[in-house]
């Protein structure tokens, strides 16, 4: 009997902690967003070179960025860099890494202005450097094209 009316707690308990776990879980996890800084100075997703990324006004994601040494290091050992800027090219807060060898998740938000940004690399890698960017084109919600999702 008091096997039974602990086994009966125990599986009330659990049925009581998945329940109301389950309702603190955030079931959408942020849009995964890979590029590579690459050896020769250039972001690509996958072998487009200076992607257009587009997401919407203040959408979570994540920039999964594989960085790979290019020519030069900058003193601190990061190998490239990410700002970015707005139109009038002022960096946009909360938007300034460095990036060292290997593969870095970055959790951003994208600006609260709809319009195209341009990320730029901050680190002098290579004689390409000035080269080294892509554009983050931020639309109003639900005005994202299906086809880049």
């Amino acid at each position: 009997m008091r096997k039974r009316s602990l086994f009966l707690v125990m599986t009330l308990a659990l049925a009581a902690r998945t329940t109301c776990g389950a309702q603190f879980e955030d079931p959408v996890q942020p849009r995964v967003v890979e590029l590579t800084a690459g050896k020769d100075s250039r972001y690509r997703q996958g072998g487009k070179i200076a992607p257009t990324i587009e997401v919407s006004v203040g959408e979570h994601f994540i920039l999964r960025i594989t960085a790979f040494r290019a020519k030069q290091t900058a003193r601190d050992g990061s190998i490239h860099g990410i700002a970015l800027l707005d139109k009038d090219e002022n960096a946009v807060p909360g938007w300034r890494f460095y990036l060292h060898p290997g593969v870095q998740d970055l959790a951003v938000s994208a600006p609260d202005q709809p319009g195209r940004y341009t990320a730029v690399c901050t680190v002098i890698c290579s004689d390409a450097h000035d080269d080294m960017g892509f554009t983050l084109l931020v639309n109003k919600p639900n005005s994202i094209a299906k086809d880049t999702q």
